[in-house]
């Protein structure tokens, strides 16, 4: 771990202090001394706010198990809220930034969708396009992995399962990918979000006139118990596909492309890994939270509580910092050193509560396909030059991943 900076010179609300990798020096001076700290605001700060940042993975847990007192929606006299922190009007309508009984409502018209059953059905066909990615990358020659592999198989499963046209994921990826590095107040700029929202339009109309066995199908036609029997509005479909897309296709990506970059660097758990397959279960834990690819997320507080020694008043901005808790040394030894065999792995990369990530099944099984026909097919990976990083203070990103392979002769 590198030498701690002053604190003082890190701002979350900056994108900008993430373009270099997650700033782990400081968050571990949080762990040990401000546990409970008050981030004044900045001029990047999300409607001139301060907020509160959690760092130990304990009080974590604590805030996610609770929210009754840190709500997803909003508290105190806020008219907007949510999971980031800017405050968003979308707050109740959308998913994740929802509280119960709503959000269990929400949630029970996909949880369907995201069934170990279901997703193992995928198996067969994620493993057949796994290998088509690896038959493209060339042979002893530099390249980017992150655009050949770990954005395109996240990219092409979670198109799969919402029933969107494989031919429309190039433009939707790309639109994510600029509207995550845009200079914003939100985690995507505004202007690729109404791209996001416009395209959402066409496609519902289109799952509303020819629906399909995939999940933007389901929740066009489905209807809310206890409102009414209501349909969701053209604003919930919205923020329900653009949820669900960046979700299956951002996060996932970065566990793959950091979790290979790890093992790269880690020659001993990647024999480890060749020589008893049995470890890939535990790999692709490792990589989810080696790599953490949610940053924070945020909650409101709904009552002024005593927290950690600190008074949090009704209404305040707190976040909770997931991949500083993975990094808690009172819960996971030794841990900035990735080990595949880390028994527990009590990590929160997919998140924890209410809200624990609906397509963690999908991404645990995409992660293992690629790690076990990767090393299936490829004798050696070299680093061809250093990782670049998408500056976005919400989550973390590979930008691209200079590679070099060679691919075993029996299985080219």
């Amino acid at each position: 771990m590198p030498a701690v900076r002053s604190f003082v010179n890190v701002d979350l609300s900056d994108d900008a202090s993430f373009k270099h990798e997650f700033p782990h020096d400081y968050f571990a001076w949080l762990r040990e001394n401000e546990l409970v700290y008050r981030h004044n605001p900045t001029p990047d700060s999300p409607d001139g706010e301060g907020f509160w940042v959690i760092s130990r993975h304990r009080d974590v847990m604590e805030v996610l198990r609770t929210p009754e007192v840190f709500s997803s929606n909003t508290g105190g006299d806020r008219k907007g809220g949510g999971a980031t922190l800017k405050d968003e009007r979308a707050a109740r309508k959308a998913l994740n930034y929802s509280d119960d009984p709503h959000h269990r409502v929400l949630r029970g018209l996909v949880n369907k969708g995201f069934t170990t059953q279901s997703v193992g059905t995928l198996e067969d066909e994620l493993r057949h396009r796994v290998n088509l990615l690896i038959d493209k990358f060339p042979n002893g020659e530099k390249f980017d992995f992150v655009s050949m592999f770990s954005r395109e198989l996240p990219t092409q499963a979670i198109c799969i399962v919402l029933g969107v046209p494989q031919q429309d994921r190039g433009e939707l990826v790309e639109w994510m990918d600029m509207g995550l590095e845009a200079d914003s107040h939100n985690v995507i700029a505004a202007r690729y979000f109404n791209k996001f929202r416009d395209y959402a339009r066409v496609i519902v109309a289109e799952k509303r006139r020819n629906p399909g066995d995939d999940i933007l199908s389901t929740i066009v036609y489905a209807r809310i118990e206890g409102e009414d029997n209501r349909s969701l509005t053209d604003e919930e479909l919205a923020h329900f596909f653009l949820l669900l897309f960046s979700a299956g296709a951002e996060t996932t990506r970065s566990a793959i492309g950091g979790g290979l970059r790890a093992l790269v660097e880690h020659p001993a758990q990647m024999a480890l890994l060749r020589s008893d397959p049995s470890n890939v279960k535990g790999a692709v834990e490792e990589f989810v939270r080696w790599m953490t690819p949610s940053i924070y997320k945020r909650r409101t507080a709904t009552r002024d509580i005593e927290f950690g020694g600190k008074l949090i008043c009704r209404g305040d901005k707190v976040t909770v910092g997931e991949m500083s808790a993975n990094r808690d040394a009172a819960v996971f030894d030794n841990p900035f050193i990735f080990d595949i065999s880390r028994r527990p792995n009590r990590h929160i990369g997919f998140g924890f509560g209410a809200h624990v990530c609906l397509g963690a099944g999908l991404a645990r099984l995409e992660i293992k396909i690629a790690i076990e026909e990767l090393l299936h097919r490829v004798e050696h990976f070299e680093l061809a030059g250093p990782a670049r990083w998408v500056p976005n203070n919400r989550l973390l990103g590979l930008r691209d991943l200079a590679l070099r392979v060679t691919k075993k002769e029996n299985n080219q």
